[in-house]
């Protein structure tokens, strides 16, 4: 006889079905391969025969009526959810002082109508459903690992109490907001309810009594065949899986008598038929139509849309942090001017903010106060000049550094300004700001003691003025000094009709962005050249200061 192939994969296999799992129908078949019988020696009561007869070589019926070798295989088909009684079930609620809740008195009523109607139709194969108590003591009782001697750690003893399945799906109150957001005192209630993860899920056990012959209805010889779980999102979890062409599973008891039994599990569930299918392909269409029309209508059909011609600019910035100012709890005071031609912003819409105030805290040789402080805006522009020699301005973004003391007094730490990105997407300014200051150590003094400093009346003063209309912007005689660095975080959205259209409009937009790209390098480029410019006036308006005798006649000056 060749050796039996065993499945040895015990683990669990997980399935998504879309039908309703009502339909599940699957069947276990249950076989002894080594026996506890034994043959009992029956002499022939025939007189003149010395030659035993092997037909009295057979085994004596069980104390239930029905003989040993009935017990040998078993083989049923249980439904989800399906209740089927086992001995011990069926021994402790014939006796109605054993039940205490209604399940148990609904499990009294089905089992006297089963005694008479002939008796249950499994012997051994029996199921706990996710209404039974086992249930719920597997769940408390579940072992992380497979060894013997595990200990529960703090943690299992504690997630032991909390059932992840069936959690009440409690609404708010009203349906109003809860105005505590964090609950400072929580309940061991509370824990339990919201410290998990709250999916409905359904369990069932599908058992064998692999008892001896007499004595079923015992718990030690219960035997879990397989775990089945459903949840809410039509997820079915089965261990072990199905055994389909795999070997069979098999189980060995302990005790004196040591048994083998071997076990397989199918799944027989009827297959729908072409028309039921079709019906169901047409029942989802419709749903999904139905869901596609619901979220239509919360976006809505009128998406709004830029005028021909005009860029939609978008801004979701924060406030990170500011670093390296001489004082302790600051707070930034920020505002986006808009150039005067081409852009504009909705009435409602506002420019400014200013952040809370914020303690230090040392990172390296800085100090670092960290904001976080979000903000949003929205401008629109408009290009009306066609002329390739124009050059469209960008929003700047101007911010102002401030520190407050115990005492309410207030000193200026820094100004700055940043030009927006002209580019879509993520971006990372790091803004350097200073401060206007006196000569003479008067007015470092004033500002320790009774707080105060320089101050400059027009914030864009920081850069140029988009209300100057000059050609030179002179800031002689302004002394200042460098201090810290402000971070801002940009994300940066753009919407425009030319985005989306192959005429002449989008090559207008993009002949426009390429200009912005170049402005904004342009710009940097101008930053660098003027400074450049700045130092060489100073160095020859000092040459120029200086006494002709201390001047080499060789001496020149590059112009």
């Amino acid at each position: 006889m060749a050796e039996a192939v065993w499945n040895t994969d015990t683990g669990e296999a997980v399935y998504r079905s879309r039908d309703p799992v009502c339909n599940l129908r699957l069947r276990v078949h249950l076989q002894r391969i080594t026996s506890s019988n034994f043959l009992h020696y029956q002499p022939a009561t025939q007189s003149g025969k010395d030659i035993i007869d092997l037909g009295t070589f057979r085994p004596h019926p069980t104390a239930s009526g029905h003989r040993p070798d009935e017990d040998e295989e078993e083989e049923i088909v249980i439904g989800w959810q399906e209740k089927l009684f086992s001995q011990f079930e069926v021994d402790l609620y014939q006796n109605e002082a054993a039940c205490q809740s209604p399940l148990d008195y609904q499990y009294r009523q089905e089992i006297l109508k089963l005694e008479n109607s002939g008796g249950r139709k499994n012997q051994r194969i029996f199921t706990y459903t996710d209404s039974d108590r086992y249930t719920n003591l597997e769940e408390h009782c579940q072992k992380m690992t497979t060894a013997a001697s595990e200990v529960p750690s703090f943690l299992v003893e504690r997630m032991a109490n909390v059932r992840r399945r069936r959690q009440d799906r409690r609404g708010m109150e009203g349906g109003i907001l809860k105005s505590r957001m964090v609950t400072w005192e929580p309940s061991e209630e509370f824990i339990k309810n919201n410290h998990v993860i709250n999916t409905p899920l359904q369990t069932m056990y599908i058992m064998a009594d692999l008892g001896p012959y007499g004595k079923l209805g015992y718990k030690t010889y219960e035997h879990v065949l397989c775990t089945l779980k459903v949840d809410s999102n039509g997820v079915i979890t089965v261990k072990p899986d199905f055994t389909g062409l795999k070997g069979p599973y098999r189980i060995e008891t302990d005790g004196e008598k040591q048994e083998l039994w071997n076990y397989t599990i199918h799944n027989v569930s009827s297959l729908a038929q072409p028309e039921e299918e079709e019906r169901e392909q047409r029942v989802f269409k419709d749903l999904y139509g139905r869901h596609k029309e619901y979220l239509s209508s919360l976006v809505g059909t009128d998406f709004e849309m830029t005028a021909p011609g005009a860029l939609r600019l978008f801004v979701n910035g924060e406030v990170v942090s500011a670093q390296g100012y001489e004082y302790d709890n600051l707070y930034v005071h920020f505002f986006v001017e808009l150039p005067t031609t081409n852009w504009s912003s909705p009435a409602i819409q506002q420019l400014s903010g200013v952040t809370q105030t914020c303690a230090t805290k040392s990172l390296g040789l800085d100090k670092v106060a960290y904001f976080s402080y979000p903000f949003t805006f929205e401008a629109l522009f408009l290009h009306e000049d066609e002329s390739a020699d124009a050059l469209p301005e960008w929003p700047v973004l101007y911010c102002e550094v401030l520190s407050l003391d115990f005492w309410q007094r207030y000193r200026v730490e820094g100004y700055g300004a940043a030009m927006l990105p002209a580019t879509p997407g993520s971006h990372t300014l790091r803004v350097s700001t200073w401060r206007p200051m006196d000569l003479g150590p008067v007015a470092e003094l004033r500002r320790f003691f009774i707080g105060g400093s320089l101050e400059l009346e027009d914030l864009s003063y920081v850069r140029i003025p988009g209300t100057f209309k000059g050609e030179r912007l002179s800031r002689f005689g302004l002394r200042t000094e460098t201090t810290g660095t402000v971070t801002f975080r940009l994300h940066c959205l753009q919407q425009s009709r030319a985005f989306m259209e192959s005429s002449s409009l989008r090559k207008r937009m993009r002949s426009v962005l390429d200009r912005l790209e170049g402005f904004s390098q342009q710009s940097s480029i101008h930053n660098v050249l003027e400074a450049f410019h700045r130092a060489r006036r100073r160095m020859q308006e000092a040459r120029e200061s200086l006494p002709q005798d201390l001047v080499s006649p060789s001496e020149t000056l590059v112009t």
